[in-house]
């Protein structure tokens, strides 16, 4: 009857009135009916219209269907939906071949119709339906109304492009061009029962309007069996442009055996929106699995731009004779003003390019402006491959403006009027070209290619050009491969490939011999370039091509293209493509002249004009990933690309492309812009054809960049999409720039004396000046060329692309690796050239040598170092000639002779049999490695305790200032304890020393057998840098870090504006977690404050962020203030480089802070929402505070003394009057703490200035355990102030009369000694109780207002027999420094000996200094079976209680007025405090005419007397008028306060308030701003009060998971504001602890340490399995009842995660 639909919100309500059947048999026999609304909301109601379709289908054969067809038609008011066509009004037979088929459509009104959706669904025998049009009309309209939407297409799965539904628009527009191409990729995911076989359907939503849903049936890439398991299927969807597309909505309709499907993604390209959508779905779509639901709405994780396009129509007819018709390849090429277009072949399901048709292809490609000529052509395959081609008609859409007058152009677009005047119109451009002819071998010209000009309005006509080939007269120079020829012209286009075939000589391309040939194209203009390869078929294909001529017959100019290069897969650079450059003649006529000297000399000017790409590609580590076919590869630049390149000569692996190989291939190229993508596949040819490609690397060293083309696919018929042949694109995050590298010409000239040739591996180094020098370069690319080059007097030239070292090439080493027979070498000279730098012309330098090189000639040195002797220049002069000067050098370097003295160590095994290597630096230049062979004083070199002398020449290096010296492991003993190194320059007589005393041993010390040695005066920067700043690689990319950058990154740290970040990342430990892709982070602070990409490079030995592994880095970025997000991500771009991030902990030293995000989220193209980064946002993560640290900047310096180096561990602590640091490692880090060295390194210390003293403790282990410290600066980087601890002394149990491993050192700050030096007495009083006395050991700390007295064993006591009962015992500690007013004692025995309880009554101590007794009263058992069963005990002052609290004090406040402009105040100011024991008064602090307050940048301190208020938690602040008045609160005054600091007089304890406000002036006293307590200094006094002793009831609970507990020994620190517990073993008498779940309790006894800070945990590793998960650990402050948290969750286990047996918890609030 009717529908009722009501809008539960708004109670809205409408109503569908029917009243009609839905019955096949009932009515007009419809079961679909569209309803208008009616009631009361609705002003008219919608007719209902009856449309009538008239469907004509064709007259081809075969163009009849039995399917079931639907329509639908759409119009500016929505669709009718679809609508099966099946009550015909006029026939019975429906959809027959010829008919028009009438049928009525009823539905709501549409307005106007603007497309018809129509198709069918493919059942039924011959399904195949041929539709010609559909004619749409309002039921009762007048014929003339009627809107045609013709097809004359194919609907059919084996036809045309196989589509069964097509959207028609009306006549006259195109269908092809109006609509948008969707190309839409499945990806089936690679899961168990993946695939599925119900049919799939998708609907786009877009911001313009959605899509219908689609089912998809028929695929582009066609698998035979759609959405199998890991396979990828390709649908294209035509439809209207729905602009951006939102989400989409996929499923399946869950019919079928194998229904369920698990979808990994969809990703859709939409060239003509130059835009590429992903959209991750990673799900099942299946009844039974997840949450059953079987379609899915997915958004786009992101939209890619690509490339834009744009459609072309394409209309190739055929002529209408004898065998006109073609089944070969037929591809077309479109150039027009802005460019051309890729090469498009023109094929489809159907047969096309019989006689007399009409063939319509649609196509994408780029829009190239202007078509002024097209070049079409066919590939001449298969039987009667002869084609007629009549005519080709190109139509496309283009953007016009529509103006209504042109002369309005000219005035400036100001009027809204004419905004729209300038609306753009689709217009649609047509070009026609007439062919008429033959594309056949045997008809017409023969040629299978040609190039047609748009009919009538072309001025460019048909040019021939007369190729002359020039093949060489080298051995073996002719070829019989097929050789194909392109030519270029500056700004017309190109004439394509063509095959040379037709030339005057019937064998062609002999050697020596001149080959000519036509080529007819239309007019290129000037000629700019040529590319001619040859496809490397036939026997012998090698060839060595000499020169191209080129005739432009036009107007008779010649064009010289010199090559003299191979064209050879296993000559030169094993390239069968080269591209050439023209050269004026007078460089081609030159050469031919002195044909005497056959040598090539043009290379260098076409090397200039060429980019030469190193080209890397990757084969897959997986099985079967290798493939034996042939590969090929294009690159795609800006302007050009480079056509198809086949990679034939590998350079790194005879077999290519194997599986988890690199192959490295060379490919030459003239200007082709920037690289934009490539395309790679292989020809599908051999046995095992699949290939899985992970990337290809281009590195163009011309250009000075380095790009990445990630892939991580298959390319192979039955995997993936079952492509051949893929486009990939750059990954932006993986290209890398450096300094573009120029060519050199180098020419090597070999004497005519006998046995002057050679065989070695030749390599060269170039140097400029300031030491500047190119990379060591190997001459010969292989074993082969090798034995070609180099014979006596030969003449070898080579063409290399190095460094720029500069205007000047100072000197260069040459030199061979020996090795084979007869390596000895005799060089007559070296020539470089390079080319002038405007290109006209070149310089040649000359380098004479005239020595032998070899180990059996001479002096047996097999490397010389040359300086130029004369300079050659050719310069192109402007009338076309060459202008050559010719000039000495003027003073080059001098060659100098170096006397080097290698001094072995006298110690045990110090000798080695190993080579020496050696390198000598110097500000000039260096040596290069040298290898020490010769000993002049020595027959067997390097024996322990002796000096080894050799000699080496070399051009002056000037100061020496760094070696590098090594040896190579070889032979039975190589460990080496070289002492030090001695060099003498003879020519100057200057002697440099190089410090060593260190092993080079792979066993021992740090395992290294390379070691850089500084000159013992050298102050420059060193290479030892911390580990920190090693990762500022990332800022500085060019990666050089020798000169000055610690020294900016101690600048920076000075300026605050880089901070260190501390970062540790943990991997999942789910299947395929890890990657070895680069990781980076980005930390945000608030607007656009950002860090730069921090990338985090893991150390070197570790490749991969593995599985379940803890990584940490330490970089430095951007300090952005306070941090709203970090973005973390990686630079994989394949569908391989997933990883699995746990979780994510930053720390921020400088700000105190540190982060914990649990991210738990895969960052994977393959994975989750498919996204490679992410970012997270600061509010989900865990702050925990861990206590402001402060930047100082470390120089530790070593003495000068023998044996003063160390490689023990050294641990620093250091005091100051605001607490103490915990003990820190100083890390070796290589090389630092050798003798005489000043290492400077960047260490985050607690905030405890003013600093007091430092304890230094040495390990004494390591292979040389004994260290001489001289003295340690700490020069904080915020406020630049310098403190010195001077020692000057030996840290060891050898070498110190006392055997010390630790010392103190007070700080001296501006030449004051910041703590007095003193003796401590100690009277121990044993109480008088039975069995008070002990035996055992007995030790104690002293902690004052300066700090602790570190460990003091109480051995030598005046009593023979110490700590018996009632007895006194006196203990002296002289040369101590002096602790100030002690505060507590912390005393412990070692349980050892008989009986080893001990009661102890008090202890006193007496400091000389101050000359005060301090009492430590104790009356309390140290004894594992009294009282509580403790060893230890912390014991109290006596003196702290004599300070007893007064009611009232006195508070000082210091105000600090800004320092800037209007900060300043004539008026008052009044302040209450806030404390935690009540409230104060308000203090008036008054400003007066004759004493200003407030003033610009001023501090002014009041004092008031007061109740106390106890620690004072907050202050209000107010601005009142001087005399009190209402009036005279005007209205703009403010006062800015920078600071208030506050000062409670009794126990000195200072609040400190940082406002940085304006504060308003106001009448009114509730007008005030209130400042919270930033900061506390607590006085010592205040501490030493709090000192009471306090249990500490603290839980240990042990995690649930396999293996969690632990049976080794656990200890536990507690650090709270007032100190630390120290570090106490967990222990209980006969209980199996810490066992899996489990909780146990221990009790602790210590003086209260106030709030508390964090828990340090940690066990000893021993046991069976000591491997322990600890959950938390409580701990109850038993007087107060607080209790305080401090979670882990983490393993103590060396053989997980980050290996740590110890942890630092913080407390959760």
């Amino acid at each position: 009857m009717k529908v009722t639909l009501l809008k539960t919100l708004t109670k809205e309500k409408y109503s569908f009135n029917c009243g009609r059947w839905l019955d096949i048999n009932e009515d007009d026999n419809e079961i679909v009916r569209e309803l208008p609304a009616e009631g009361s909301l609705v002003t008219e109601v919608m007719p209902v219209i009856k449309y009538r379709v008239t469907v004509c289908t064709g007259t081809v054969s075969g163009s009849g269907t039995d399917a079931n067809v639907f329509v639908c038609l759409i119009g500016d008011q929505g669709d009718t939906g679809d609508r099966v066509l099946y009550n015909c009004i006029n026939t019975v037979n429906k959809f027959e071949k010829g008919n028009a088929d009438e049928f009525f459509v009823e539905a709501v009104t549409l307005k106007q119709v603007r497309r018809v959706r129509i198709g069918h669904d493919g059942k039924g025998g011959s399904s195949g339906w041929y539709l010609a049009k559909v004619i749409v009309r309002e039921e009762g309209q007048p014929e003339s109304e009627a809107v045609e939407f013709p097809c004359y297409r194919w609907l059919d799965k084996n036809e045309d492009d196989g589509r069964i539904v097509r959207e028609l628009v009306p006549a006259g527009e195109s269908p092809m061009l109006k609509n948008v191409s969707y190309h839409i990729s499945v990806k089936t995911g690679d899961v168990p029962g993946a695939s599925s076989d119900s049919k799939v359907f998708i609907k786009l939503y877009g911001e313009k309007a959605d899509s219908s849903k689609e089912t998809l049936l028929v695929s582009d890439n066609d698998l035979g069996n759609y959405f199998e398991r890991g396979r990828v299927d390709e649908f294209t969807i035509d439809t209207m442009d729905i602009g951006k597309i939102n989400r989409i909505l996929i499923g399946h309709d869950n019919v079928g055996l194998r229904c369920g499907w698990f979808l990994a993604s969809v990703q859709i390209t939409v060239p003509v929106q130059g835009r590429q959508y992903m959209f991750p779905c990673n799900r099942w779509l299946d009844k039974d699995e997840a949450d059953g639901r079987v379609e899915v709405e997915v958004y786009p994780s992101e939209i890619l731009p690509i490339e834009k396009l744009i459609n072309y129509e394409v209309s190739v007819v055929t002529g209408d004779v004898r065998a006109a018709g073609t089944n070969a390849k037929v591809f077309m090429q479109i150039y027009g003003e802005t460019g051309k277009t890729e090469l498009i072949i023109l094929e489809n399901r159907s047969n096309n390019f019989e006689r007399g048709a009409t063939d319509i292809f649609k196509r994408e490609a780029a829009d190239v402006g202007k078509i002024y000529k097209i070049r079409i052509g066919h590939d001449g395959k298969g039987i009667g491959d002869g084609w007629f081609l009549e005519s080709v008609t190109l139509k496309r859409l283009a953007k016009r403006t529509k103006d209504s007058d042109k002369k309005k152009k000219k005035k400036k677009k100001s009027e809204d009027e004419e905004e729209e005047e300038t609306k753009d119109e689709e217009v649609m451009d047509v070009y026609t070209f007439v062919a008429h002819r033959w594309l056949a071998k045997d008809e017409g010209d023969k040629e299978l290619v040609v190039e047609l000009v748009p009919d009538g309005e072309s001025a460019l006509e048909e040019n021939t050009y007369e190729v002359h080939v020039l093949t060489g007269s080298v051995l073996g120079a002719g070829t019989d491969a097929n050789v194909f020829l392109s030519i270029y012209g500056i700004g017309r286009g190109d004439t394509g490939e063509r095959q040379l075939k037709r030339s005057n000589n019937l064998n062609k391309f002999e050697k020596g011999q001149v080959d000519v040939f036509t080529i007819k194209a239309i007019d290129l203009g000037e000629l700019k370039k040529l590319r001619i390869r040859h496809d490397n078929s036939g026997t012998s294909p090698s060839w060595f091509l000499e020169r191209v001529e080129i005739v432009d017959l036009k107007d008779s100019t010649t064009y010289y293209f010199p090559c003299q290069r191979w064209l050879a897969v296993e000559e030169d650079d094993g390239q069968i493509v080269r591209e050439l450059v023209p050269v004026d003649e007078a460089f081609v006529k030159k050469d031919s002249e002195n044909e005497s000297q056959s040598l090539a000399t043009l290379g260098l000017e076409q090397k200039a004009k060429s980019t030469t790409y190193t080209v890397k590609v990757k084969t897959g580590d997986k099985k079967n990933a290798g493939t034996d076919a042939n590969v090929f590869i294009t690159l795609y630049g800006s302007k050009d690309d480079t056509g198809i390149v086949s990679l034939k000569a590998s350079k790194t692996n005879k077999n290519k492309f194997e599986r988890g190989k690199v192959d490295e291939f060379t490919v030459e190229s003239v200007d082709i812009g920037d690289l934009k993508k490539i395309k790679i596949g292989h020809d599908n040819k051999g046995n095992s054809t699949g290939w899985f490609l992970e990337w290809v690397e281009l590195d163009a060293p011309s250009l000075g960049q380095c790009l990445k083309f990630p892939c991580g696919r298959w390319l192979d018929k039955s995997e993936d999409d079952g492509a051949v042949e893929r486009i990939i694109f750059p990954a932006e995050l993986q290209t890398t720039e450096y300094i573009p590298f120029v060519p050199y010409e180098i020419t090597v000239y070999t004497s005519d004396i006998f046995g002057a040739g050679t065989d070695a591996d030749v390599f060269i180094v170039l140097y400029g000046s300031d030491g500047i020098c190119t990379q060591q370069k190997s001459l010969c690319l292989n074993k082969r060329e090798q034995r070609m080059y180099f014979e006596r007097n030969s003449v070898n030239q080579f063409i290399v692309e190095l460094e720029d070292v500069g205007d000047i090439i100072e000197k260069i080493r040459i030199g061979h690796k020996g090795g084979g027979l007869n390596s000895g070498w005799h060089l007559d000279r070296v020539a470089i050239r390079r080319l002038l730098p405007n290109g006209k012309g070149s310089e040649t330098v000359t380098f004479p040598c005239e020595r032998w090189l070899a180990k059996s000639e001479d002096d047996g040195e097999i490397v010389r170092e040359l300086v130029p002797s004369e300079i050659f220049t050719e310069k192109l002069m402007k009338d076309g000639t060459l202008k050559q000067i010719e000039e000495e050098v003027e003073d080059p370097l001098e060659v100098h002779t170096y006397k080097i003295s290698v001094f072995t160590g006298d110690i045990y095994g110090a000798g080695t049999d190993a080579n020496v290597f050696l390198n000598i630096y110097g500000d000039l230049g260096d040596t290069g490695e040298r290898k020490l062979s010769k000993s002049e004083t020595n027959f067997n070199k390097f024996e322990r305790g002796q000096e080894d002398t050799f000699t080496v020449q070399a051009v002056d290096l000037g100061i020496l200032y760094k070696i590098k010296i090594r040896h190579d492991n070889s032979m039975f003993s190589p460990d080496w304890f070289l002492d030090k190194v001695e060099i003498l320059d003879e020519t100057t007589e200057e002697s440099f020393i190089f410090l060593c005393e260190r092993w080079l041993s792979k066993k021992k010390e740090d395992k290294k057998i390379e070691r850089t040695l500084y000159e013992q005066g050298y102050d420059g920067e060193r290479n030892s840098l911390d580990g920190l700043s090693l990762s500022l690689s990332s800022q500085d990319s060019s990666g050089n870090l020798k000169e000055t950058k610690k020294s900016s990154l101690v600048k920076a740290a000075e300026e605050g504006s880089l901070i260190p970040y501390h970062i540790t990342v943990t991997t999942g430990t789910v299947y395929d977690s890890s990657t070895d892709s680069r990781v980076y982070i980005i930390i945000m602070g608030p607007q656009k404050v950002r860090t730069e990409r921090l990338w985090l490079d893991l150390p070197e030995g570790k490749d991969e962020f593995a599985d379940g592994s803890v990584e940490k880095f330490s970089v430095w970025g951007l300090d952005v203030g306070e941090i709203k997000k970090v973005e973390v991500g990686h630079d994989g771009a394949t569908p391989e480089s997933c990883w699995l991030v746990e979780e994510l902990n930053i720390v921020v030293p400088t700000k105190g802070i540190m982060y914990n995000f649990v991210c738990k989220c895969w960052l994977a193209r393959d994975k989750g929402d498919g996204l490679t980064s992410r970012i997270l946002n600061i509010l989900d993560a865990d702050c925990i505070n861990i206590g402001v640290k402060v930047l100082y900047e470390v120089t530790v310096v070593t003495g000068d003394i023998e044996g003063g180096g160390t490689d023990a561990s050294i641990f620093m602590t250091v005091f100051g009057s605001n607490g103490n640091t915990e003990e820190m490692p100083l890390e070796k880090n290589g090389d630092r703490f050798e003798r005489g060295q000043e290492d400077s390194f960047i260490m985050e210390i607690a905030d405890i200035a003013p600093l007091r003293k430092m304890r230094i403790r040495t390990d004494g282990k390591g292979t040389r355990p004994h260290w001489y410290l001289e003295r340690i600066i700490l020069k904080n980087l915020t406020n630049q102030e310098v403190a010195t601890f001077t020692y000057g002394e030996w840290l060891s149990k050898l070498k110190n009369a006392k055997g010390n491993l630790v010392c103190e050192m007070p700080a001296v700050v501006n030449d004051e000694q910041m703590m007095e030096d003193t003796t401590y007495t100690l009277q121990v009083k044993t109480s008088d109780i039975g069995g008070a006395g002990t035996d055992a050991n007995v030790s104690l700390i002293l902690f004052g207002e300066n700090g602790d007295s570190g460990t003091l064993p109480l051995k030598e006591s005046n009593k023979s027999n110490k700590f018996e009962r009632n007895q006194m015992d006196e203990f002296s500690f002289s040369d101590m420094l002096s602790l100030g007013d002690l505060c507590k004692v912390r005393i412990w025995h070692d349980n050892k000996g008989i009986a080893p309880g001990w009661h102890l009554e008090y202890v006193d101590v007496m400091d000389s200094a101050t000359d005060k007794t301090f009492r430590f009263q104790c009356d309390r058992w140290l004894a594992k079976g009294e009282d509580d069963g403790q060893l230890i005990r912390e014991l109290a002052c006596a003196n702290n209680d004599i300070l007893e609290l007064k009611e009232r004090t006195a508070y000082e406040i210091v105000t600090v007025t800004s320092d800037r402009e209007d900060a300043e105040t004539k008026e008052n100011i009044w302040i209450i405090l806030e404390g935690k024991l009540g409230r104060s008064k308000e203090f008036l602090m008054e400003n007066s005419s004759k004493k200003r307050r407030f003033e610009r940048g001023a501090t002014d301190t009041f004092q008031f007397s007061s109740k106390n208020v106890g620690d004072i938690a907050a202050i209000c602040v107010g601005h009142c008028p001087k005399d009190g008045k209402k009036s005279s609160a005007k209205a703009d005054v403010f006062w800015h306060v920078q600071e208030i600091i506050i000062t409670e007089m009794e126990l000195c304890n200072k609040y400190f308030f940082r406002c940085n406000v304006k504060i308003p002036l106001c009448y009114k006293r509730r007008d005030y701003k209130v400042f919270e307590c930033a900061k506390v200094t607590e006085s010592f006094a205040s501490k030493a009060r709090s000192l009471v002793p306090v249990k500490y009831e603290t839980i240990i609970v042990t995690g649930f998971e396999k293996g969690a507990g632990t049976n080794a020994n656990v200890f536990i620190t507690i650090f709270g504001l007032n100190g630390d517990s120290g570090k106490r073993a967990l222990k209980h008498k006969f209980r199996n602890l810490f066992e899996r779940g489990k909780t146990n309790r221990f009790y602790l006894e210590t003086l209260d340490m106030g709030e508390l800070k964090k828990v340090r945990i940690e066990h000893d590793n021993s046991g069976l399995a000591p491997g322990w998960l600890v959950e938390r650990v409580e701990i109850t402050n038993s007087a107060t009842g607080v209790t305080t948290i401090f979670p882990c969750g983490k393993w103590l286990d060396e053989n997980r995660g980050d290996g740590l047996i110890w942890r630092e918890l913080f407390p959760r609030y």
